[in-house]
């Protein structure tokens, strides 16, 4: 135990005053001779001392009570600058330097937050995405530089009703936002038509509900993947005309020289591989018309028997799992070709035939559709890119396969997603929106 700690200081006043108070009675009790006065003027005596010992002891206690009363509040109103004397050497002393050290602390981070809200703010504000935060009200509660440009001819934004300010705006930019999802939309400004992104997000900010734009302008960016799309596509072509033209050009030339020696027995192989080759080319660029000519789905009732059975005429597979007693609703010519593609590459991924499967299940308001191998599945890299236009690991493939289940699919408002399958093999999955009731 401390000398100075409070408990000591408690012990040492303890141990006096009954010392004292031991010796003050004997000194009464030799001065007057009668116990019966002497005990009742030395209790007296007594506690008049202990008031006063006792004032003296709470006097520190109140006032250190009173300093981290006002400590608290100031800390309350975010003031860290509250201070308490520290040369006491007992707990109270060690609590005024915890509190010290304490405050020390809140101010550093203080600091640290103020500067990094300063470096947040100074990145927001000069990003080229237009950034507009709105509250409940439809007020604008924050918007940086870009936003001003693009909604309020550079002004600012804060406190303005949003709805009021997109009325001023053009069309194209408010049915976008009213739309309440992302969007590509395209606008034209100072005479030249600039495309794009728009992304919104609802959430909730101190409590309160509050929605978030960010629109990006794509132009640029959109040129670039244009360029290199068309680069990509020019090579593809290139190559696979190369492949054909040239052994066709090298067997109409065979052709015509074994004609001139009249040798005649050797010219239907020549023109077998006229045909092959042709018909090949013919396949490759019918395969580019499909996918940019692809028409608008007609979506119609699917009865699942004989739209299965169809099916497995074609490729076989094995269906798994119970069909969904309700009826499809899709375009039957465009769902048919993106799974006997996916059936076709689910035989060619290297697994055995009788592992290529297809369950059919209604999640909620969709309808999935999953097509099942046990080949080689795909890379990461594969699973990035196999959904892109022109993107093949085949030698002799185009690319247009996946990318045209993606467009087709797409266009009926749903989505396609492939995954490696636990086990080896792949997984790709089809999601297609149903109507509530399906008409006739």
């Amino acid at each position: 135990m401390r000398l100075y700690s409070l408990q000591g200081k408690l012990s040492l006043i303890l141990a006096a005053a009954m010392t004292a108070g031991a010796l003050l009675g004997v000194f009464l009790v030799l001065a007057i001779g009668n116990p019966w006065v002497a005990v009742p003027l030395g209790g007296a005596i007594l506690l008049a001392v202990a008031l006063w010992l006792g004032g003296l002891l709470s006097d520190p206690v109140t006032r250190l009570l009173r300093a981290l009363e006002g400590a608290v509040a100031s800390y309350r109103d975010s003031d860290f600058s509250f201070s308490l004397s520290a040369t006491r050497r007992d707990e109270f002393g060690d609590l005024a330097r915890l509190h010290n050290d304490l405050g020390q602390v809140l101010r550093d981070q203080r600091q640290h937050l103020v500067q990094r809200e300063l470096l947040l703010d100074t990145v927001v504000q000069n990003t080229p995405v237009a950034l507009v935060l709105v509250d409940l009200q439809e007020r604008v509660a924050y918007a940086n530089l870009a936003s001003r440009h693009l909604f309020n001819e550079g002004r600012s934004l804060i406190g303005l009703d949003f709805a009021a300010v997109l009325r001023s705006c053009p069309p194209q930019l408010g049915e976008a936002m009213k739309s309440g999802e992302d969007a590509l939309f395209s606008l034209e400004l100072e005479g030249i038509e600039e495309t794009f992104h728009l992304s919104q997000r609802g959430f909730r900010l101190q409590g309160r509900p509050h929605r978030l734009y960010l629109v990006r302008r794509m132009t640029r960016e959109l040129s670039r993947q244009e360029v290199a799309t068309w680069k990509k596509v020019i090579r593809v072509i290139s190559h696979e005309l190369n492949n054909s033209l040239a052994p066709i050009s090298s067997m109409a030339h065979s052709g015509a020289e074994l004609a001139r020696r009249g040798d005649v027995e050797r010219l239907p192989g020549v023109f077998a591989t006229i045909s092959e080759r042709a018909k090949h080319l013919h396949f490759f660029i019918d395969g580019y018309a499909s996918f940019a000519k692809l028409p608008v789905p007609a979506p119609e009732r699917i009865g699942w028997e004989p739209f299965l059975d169809g099916l497995e005429r074609q490729r076989a597979f094995r269906l798994t799992g119970k069909l969904p007693e309700s009826e499809g609703w899709f375009d039957r010519t465009q769902i048919e070709q993106v799974l006997i593609n996916l059936l076709k590459n689910a035989h060619e991924a290297g697994g055995p035939a009788d592992g290529v499967e297809m369950e059919i299940m209604r999640l909620g308001s969709d309808l999935r559709i999953e097509v099942r191998d046990r080949g080689t599945g795909m890379s990461e890299q594969v699973l990035a890119n196999a959904l892109l236009p022109f993107y093949s690991t085949k030698r002799s493939g185009t690319g247009l396969g996946l990318a045209l289940a993606r467009e087709i699919v797409e266009a009926h408002g749903g989505r396609i997603t492939l995954a490696n399958r636990d086990g080896g093999g792949l997984r790709v999955t089809l999601n297609l929106p149903q109507p509530a009731r399906i008409g006739g």
